[in-house]
Formats: structure tokens, sequence, C-alpha cells
């Protein structure tokens, strides 16, 4: 009985420490920016001094990788964002801070 138990505590940790560290697959053409949310109504971001709109079909994406609206914005937070042709927002990814680190140092800021 106690090796069964062992043997599932021993592979839940084994799957939770390979899930922590799996990295999102983020958008190589990106741009970096800092969200300021919740002071404009949908559909309108405010990224740096740049107030942007979110495309027909855009997406926000929260630092778990799910999508949230646009009510759930938080007030300040790093983010990598695409813009369709029209310079419209496709896509949004707030970033974790480690991501963020990352994504600058690649940027060479």
């Amino acid at each position: 009985m106690r090796r069964g138990v062992w043997a599932g505590v021993v592979a839940l940790a084994i799957a939770t420490a390979s899930y922590a560290q799996v990295q999102r697959p983020l958008p190589v053409n990106g741009k970096l920016g800092e969200l300021v949310g919740q002071q404009h109504p949908f559909p309108l971001l405010q990224i740096n001094n740049q107030v942007l709109r979110l495309a027909p079909g855009g997406r926000i994406y929260d630092q778990n990788n799910r999508t949230i609206l646009h009510a759930f914005l938080p007030e300040l937070a790093h983010v990598l964002f695409v813009q369709d042709v029209n310079g419209d927002i496709a896509r949004l990814y707030i970033l974790l801070p480690e991501e963020w680190a990352q994504l600058e140092r690649a940027a060479g800021r």
C-alpha cells in the first residue's frame, strides 16, 4: 500500500515539474509594450502612449495563456502584441516577469 502511494506521489511530482518548465510559444513578430488597462472602453487599449483598437476576433492571453475578456485586463502589465494589416491588435500576450526579461534581452534593450 505504501509503495503505491509513494509511486503516485513521485509520478505527480514528475508530471508537475515537467509541466512547469514548458514555455508558451510567443510570436516572433510581436512588439513589446506596457499596457495601461481599464482606462478605455472596449475595443480600445492603451499600450505605451498609444491608444490602439483590438481587432475583430482579436484575442487577449493572460500569463497562464488563457484567453480573457477586455474587462479583465490588469491595470498595468508588460505585454507582447501583434498587429494586423490595419494596425489593430490581433493578439495580445500579458507577459510573466521572466518572459519580459528574456524578450528585452533578445531585443537588446
